[in-house]
């Protein structure tokens, strides 16, 4: 097979870049990772190397150029149907499935208000706009907890795309101090507790890049 490659952006601040890296790390995929700092004169150039739409995060397998964080998750998924990062009850992928792209479109205001800065510690800063979309987000969780899980700590049971599609979400809430129900409190410390994630975080505060923007 091929070798993978995953062209990343800031560890600090792209969350897209962290959804498929994490499906890959904790799913054992091997992958060489290529990490693109933002917001230099020369990103633009850099990324287009490896992206035609000239953004991260981008998967590279052999001649095959993947350039969207959904999109990669899934085709590892496919390439990797041993890693289980589809959940296979047909009624439970289903609905991992839309909540996986209600994330991947949505919650815009999130985005906005409060963009992920893993290393940052900012309570309260830009909650109250995105107060509609933490009121969804967290409803997700409760019913995918409450209605799918008979075992096991994450949304679906065991890790999913759907899991790795929120992590950044986990990041937010941290960074802003997110006042949560237990269910999605427990939720978020599942997620921070995963080796890989912790990896992440620990790499993003070692970054020397400070950006301007509030969106990556």
């Amino acid at each position: 097979m091929a070798q993978l490659t995953l062209i990343i952006g800031n560890k600090n601040y792209s969350s897209w870049s962290l959804r498929p890296w994490l499906a890959m790390k904790q799913s054992g995929i091997e992958f060489l990772e290529v990490r693109i700092p933002l917001d230099t004169p020369t990103t633009q150039q850099e990324i287009l190397k490896y992206s035609p739409a000239g953004k991260v995060p981008v998967l590279k397998h052999g001649n095959l150029i993947i350039w969207d964080s959904l999109a990669i998750c899934e085709y590892v998924a496919e390439l990797f149907p041993q890693a289980n990062l589809w959940t296979q009850d047909i009624e439970k992928r289903a609905i991992a499935r839309c909540v996986s792209a209600e994330m991947h479109s949505g919650f815009s205001n999130l985005r906005q208000h409060m963009p992920m800065n893993c290393r940052a510690r900012l309570p309260g800063k830009g909650i109250q706009p995105a107060q509609a979309d933490i009121k969804r987000i967290t409803t997700i969780w409760r019913e995918c907890r409450e209605k799918f899980v008979n075992e096991g700590d994450f949304l679906f049971g065991s890790f999913t795309i759907a899991d790795a599609m929120f992590a950044p979400v986990t990041s937010r809430f941290i960074t802003y101090d997110v006042q949560l129900d237990p269910i999605s409190s427990a939720y978020v410390e599942q997620i921070y507790s995963l080796l890989p994630m912790q990896e992440w975080l620990k790499t993003a505060s070692l970054e020397s890049e400070y950006l301007e923007q509030e969106e990556i």
